[in-house]
């Protein structure tokens, strides 16, 4: 087969195999390959971030990072090293920031190997200099892949990696157009491969003007209009977004199974201004069709809901969402159900959401009663509240700090200072900090509720916990006691105060 060179830019482009052997890496060197990076250089993962490395990885690691690519095969040879095939995959994995002296240890292993390198370790090679730039040399190894008949899809996705993180995105297409001159099919799950690694670095424009190219030769699946759509929703592309779903509703029809791409579209609509009413009106056409978006789309929608305050909108896809079977609102969901209800002073809701997740199969968590406690503090419902924490407590979730300090703030202001000695009685049970603020709270509030005996009480137990009672809590104690005649009550509080 005669062989096509093709140039652009100063790397050659893809080409078919040649009749000549390839048994190294040839082509320009790396070391020299290098100096074209200049500042664009990806950062790598390095044997210095990953830890517990065996001793003798970390030594060949070490090696490759600090010597001189051309001294490479001395120092390991002079270190007395030998490798096996794993070791080769785990050095190669841990040096791409040097990947001409990872060449020359991938050639020196070779030697050790009797050439019989892994082909996960030859497309690791492929990779560490795609990822480089150094695309000649890249070449070179797929060639000696090619006559070790050891050429993967796996090798060219990296292929198409490589030249999309280069903004090379017309030499990833050309590698597509000639990768089964290298025997390996250029079918469509190659094609979803080139179209994902464009999609992912946000050239998703690019995937879909190739894919109608494309098309007239490979028939088009659910995934590649699936990995276009993941694209225009990464973007945030609307207009992109509707022209694929229209084009795959045309090309395969409609499919209960196509979950993904559903969800990714309707994704991509409700960020859209007036998105939501649109992805309902879609949504409803799907379930005409018995097609269904997923979890994922849910949840954005009721994110969104909750955002806008928009009851009658979370009602609407809570009812789309449990009349399917296969499926059920998770503890987020409800959460935030139960936190939109609350926020809307709608706490029979709210609650009535609450007690329903355990017949879904879920389980409330600390937030489910965290933010039905909160608001009920902010809308001074005290018996709701009072219901909400004694159940909070016997089911072992933990009202917040700031819950209960509000709640005692509001149990004290409406009359109730049995309800905020039990809610403090909880906070010091439970929380070893930060009870400063609140105790003094506490202390205070007893005693302008004429509780001033309790007052002392508590303010005796906050010396002994070591919680600093100011001199101003203090202060207003005294003028208390003294008016009631039990200065030695006051004098007997002042010395284990000035002991603590």
């Amino acid at each position: 087969m005669k062989q096509s060179k093709r140039r652009h830019g100063r790397d050659r482009s893809p080409s078919p195999p040649s009749s000549k052997k390839h048994h190294h890496i040839h082509g320009k060197s790396p070391q020299r390959q290098i100096h074209d990076l200049g500042k664009h250089r990806p950062a790598f993962i390095s044997y210095l971030e990953s830890p517990n490395l065996p001793p003798k990885i970390k030594l060949i690691c070490e090696i490759v990072a600090s010597t001189p690519p051309l001294s490479v095969a001395k120092v390991l040879d002079d270190n007395g090293i030998r490798v096996t095939r794993e070791d080769v995959e785990q050095v190669l994995k841990l040096s791409y920031g040097y990947p001409a002296a990872a060449v020359k240890f991938f050639r020196w292993a070779g030697h050790q190997l009797n050439d019989r390198h892994s082909p996960y370790a030859w497309n690791l090679v492929v990779d560490l200099l795609g990822k480089n730039s150094l695309f000649d040399a890249m070449w070179d190894a797929i060639k000696s892949m090619k006559e070790e008949g050891i050429l993967s899809l796996a090798t060219f996705a990296s292929v198409f990696s490589s030249y999309v993180l280069g903004n090379r995105v017309d030499e990833a297409f050309m590698t597509f157009e000639v990768m089964d001159q290298y025997g390996v099919p250029r079918d469509i799950v190659a094609l979803n491969s080139l179209l994902s690694a464009i999609c992912r670095e946000g050239k998703t424009e690019k995937a879909d003007e190739f894919l109608r190219i494309a098309k007239d030769k490979i028939r088009l699946d659910a995934d590649s209009f699936a990995i276009l759509l993941e694209g225009w929703e990464n973007e945030g592309n609307v207009a992109g977004a509707k022209r694929t779903f229209g084009e795959m509703v045309e090309e395969i029809g409609w499919d209960p199974r196509n979950v993904p791409a559903y969800d990714l579209f309707l994704c991509t609509l409700i960020k859209a201004p007036s998105g939501f009413h649109e992805a309902l009106k879609f949504l409803n056409t799907m379930k005409e069709r018995r097609c269904s978006p997923g979890m994922k789309f849910f949840g954005v929608a009721l994110e969104d809901c909750v955002r806008k305050s928009d009851a009658r909108g979370a009602s609407l896809l809570w009812e789309a969402m449990t009349v399917r079977s296969d499926f059920r609102p998770d503890t987020q969901m409800y959460n935030m159900m139960i936190s939109l209800h609350s926020h809307l002073a709608n706490f029979d809701i709210a609650r009535r959401y609450l007690d329903e997740m355990v017949y879904d199969g879920v389980f409330p968590d600390s937030k489910s009663y965290n933010t039905l406690f909160q608001y009920l503090v902010k809308s001074r419902k005290l018996d709701e509240l009072s219901s909400v924490f004694t159940e909070m407590v016997k089911n072992e979730f933990l009202p917040t700090q700031a819950n209960c300090t509000a709640a005692i703030s509001l149990y004290l202001d409406s009359g109730d200072p049995y309800m905020a000695i039990k809610v403090w009685k909880f906070m010091v049970d439970n929380y070893q900090s930060e009870l400063e603020e609140t105790g003094n709270f506490l202390v205070l509030g007893l005693r302008d509720c004429n509780r001033v005996q309790e007052a002392v009480k508590y303010a005796e137990d906050m010396i002994e916990r070591k919680i600093k009672l100011s001199s101003f809590t203090l202060s207003k104690l005294k003028q208390n006691l003294a008016k009631a005649g039990k200065g030695p009550v006051y004098d007997e509080l002042f010395r284990k105060w000035k002991l603590r």
